[in-house]
C-alpha cells in the first residue's frame, strides 16, 4: 500500500507514469467488456444455427438433407470455437513482459473480435501478411493498440469500405511494420498534428455502436508504442482515407552463456 509520505516522494514524471499505465489498463478493460458484449450476439446467433439445423437433421431422414445439417452444425461450431478462443486468449494474456510475440495472430483474433461489426457495416477486410519475425512485445497492450485502431477505421467508413493490412519486415531487418489502412473519411490536415494529444478527438460524440469519442485512444495508444521503443506514423487525405503504420523492434533471444569447460577442468584439477 502506498502511503503518502511515499506518494509526496514520487517525482512528476513517476506518478504521470502510473497514472498513464492505469489509464492502459482501464482502456483494455473497457474494450473487452465492449467486445464480449459484440461477441455475445454473435454467439448466440451461431448457437441458433446449430440449433436449427440439428432439429432440421432429426426431423429429415434422407441422407441429402441430413448430411446438409451436419455441414451446417459444423461450420457454426467451428464459428464458436474461433470466437471462444479469441475471447479467451485476450482474456489470458495478462502478462506485462515483453515477449516474442506473433503479430500474425494476434491480428487474426482481433479480426474474429470485430468481425460481426465489421460486416454490419459493410467493410471488407484485406490482409496482406508476410512472413516476419517475432515481435518484442507486450501482447495484451499491442492488441488493444490494434483494436483500437481497427474501431477507429471502422467508426470512419459508416456507409462502408475496405480495410486493408499490412504486415512485413522492415527493409534494415530491425522492426516488424503493421499498417491498418482505411478508405474512409480522411482526417483534416489540420487536425492531423493533434490526434494523438489526451483528449482530443476528430469525433462528434459515440456512434450508433456506442464507441467513440472520449479523445483518449490514440493518446494510450502511441504511450504503449513509444513504451516499446516502437514507433507510429500517420497518413490521412480527407475523402481518400487514413493509414496508420506501427513499428515494433524484432524479438532477439537473450545469448546464452555457455560455461567455459576448459577453465572447469582446471578448476576442478586445482580442486584435487
Amino acid at each position: 500500500m502506498t502511503t503518502r509520505g511515499d506518494h509526496e516522494a514520487l517525482t512528476v514524471e513517476q506518478q504521470l507514469a502510473i497514472l498513464q499505465q492505469k489509464l492502459v489498463q482501464a482502456q483494455r478493460l473497457t474494450a473487452l467488456g465492449e467486445l464480449v458484449s459484440t461477441t455475445t450476439h454473435e454467439f448466440n446467433n451461431v448457437l441458433m444455427t446449430i440449433l436449427n439445423y440439428a432439429k432440421m437433421g432429426l426431423r429429415h431422414k434422407d441422407e441429402a438433407t441430413r448430411d446438409k445439417a451436419f455441414q451446417k452444425v459444423l461450420a457454426a461450431a467451428e464459428r464458436a470455437s474461433k470466437i471462444t478462443n479469441s475471447v479467451l486468449g485476450m482474456a489470458r494474456n495478462r502478462s506485462e513482459s515483453f515477449e516474442p510475440t506473433d503479430l500474425a495472430k494476434l491480428i487474426d483474433e482481433s479480426l474474429v473480435l470485430l468481425e460481426r461489426e465489421l460486416r454490419k457495416y459493410r467493410i471488407s477486410v484485406e490482409t496482406h501478411f508476410a512472413p516476419v519475425p517475432a515481435a518484442c512485445a507486450v501482447g495484451n497492450q499491442i492488441q488493444q493498440v490494434v483494436l483500437n485502431l481497427l474501431i477507429n477505421a471502422r467508426q470512419a467508413m459508416p456507409d462502408g469500405g475496405r480495410l486493408i493490412i499490412r504486415l512485413e519486415q522492415s527493409a534494415d531487418g530491425d522492426t516488424v511494420d503493421l499498417t491498418i489502412r482505411d478508405t474512409g473519411c480522411g482526417i483534416p490536415a489540420d487536425k492531423l498534428p493533434r490526434i494523438f494529444d489526451p483528449f482530443y478527438s476528430t469525433k462528434q460524440g459515440p456512434d450508433a455502436s456506442g464507441k467513440g469519442g472520449t479523445g483518449l485512444g490514440l493518446s494510450a495508444c502511441r504511450h504503449i508504442i513509444e513504451s516499446h521503443r516502437g514507433r507510429v506514423r500517420v497518413e490521412s487525405t480527407v475523402g481518400v482515407g487514413t493509414a496508420f503504420t506501427i513499428r515494433l523492434p524484432v524479438y532477439h533471444a537473450p545469448p546464452v552463456v555457455v560455461p567455459n569447460v576448459a577453465a572447469s577442468q582446471a578448476h576442478c584439477v586445482n580442486r584435487a
